[in-house]
């Protein structure tokens, strides 16, 4: 037992101490949370344009409009609707890493690009996409009575969306939106595949320096789960806050 307890503080040192290894999974950790961050900012706006589209789409377009400009509106949500589709079916059947590495290599690929930049788009354009499906699913779960009661309040469909049916969306939505935000998480661990020092290739330099991949992986193995577990727990705590409001 002696000899582990040894082995493991020789390897700790090693893996660690030295030369402040350390380090690489701080600035790995700091610039996977930057990445995160902004992507899940830049997701959600995506997202909910595009499930708006989506769901106004599926409650009018079966409506007859007489007047010329309300049938030139049809016909522009029309195309916003197939571009929105196409964005989804394109992005949701494709893998990420692959968005990832096309978005760097060959898009900006002639272009001396921030690198974090590149990820923050790639990984915010795929998060979109499956945040666009959660919340247009929340909106089409309100009853279509909402509508109406915001039209009796004199409320436009802009306000009603904004007032009425978004609440009431959100409270639907919330834990399959914080699994996103937690799959996001991880999904930035491929970010090294573009040269970012990100979590996961800090752990994969201190591993190529000493030759010992058990420390560093664990390590930035548990640093993932303890940003899960706050994100989870966040997401937990918010969900009772909005039941306490409704009662």
């Amino acid at each position: 037992m002696s000899d582990f307890i040894q082995d493991f503080q020789t390897k700790f040192y090693q893996d660690f101490i030295k030369d402040d290894r350390y380090q690489f999974l701080l600035d790995g950790f700091t610039e996977t949370i930057k990445i995160t961050f902004f992507a899940i900012i830049l997701g959600l706006v995506l997202g909910v344009i595009t499930a708006i589209i989506r769901s106004t789409y599926d409650r009018t377009h079966t409506k007859k409009y007489g007047s010329l400009s309300q049938r030139l509106i049809q016909y522009l949500l029309s195309l916003l609707n197939f571009i929105a589709k196409l964005y989804l079916t394109v992005i949701r059947g494709t893998p990420t890493l692959i968005q990832l590495l096309i978005i760097y290599f060959v898009i900006f690929g002639s272009v001396n690009i921030n690198k974090t930049f590149v990820a923050v788009l790639a990984f915010g354009i795929n998060s979109g996409a499956y945040i666009a499906e959660i919340v247009r699913s929340g909106i089409m779960s309100v009853d279509n009575g909402q509508f109406e009661a915001g039209r009796s309040l004199g409320f436009g469909y802009i306000r009603t969306m904004q007032y009425i049916i978004m609440p009431q969306a959100v409270k639907n939505i919330l834990p399959a939106i914080g699994n996103e935000f937690i799959v996001l998480l991880k999904e930035t661990s491929v970010s090294g595949y573009i040269a970012i020092q990100d979590l996961t290739k800090g752990a994969d330099i201190i591993r190529s320096q000493t030759y010992d991949a058990y420390l560093p992986l664990l390590g930035a193995a548990l640093i993932y789960l303890i940003c899960v577990m706050i994100l989870s727990a966040g997401v937990t705590r918010l969900e009772r806050r909005l039941r306490k409001n409704e009662r």
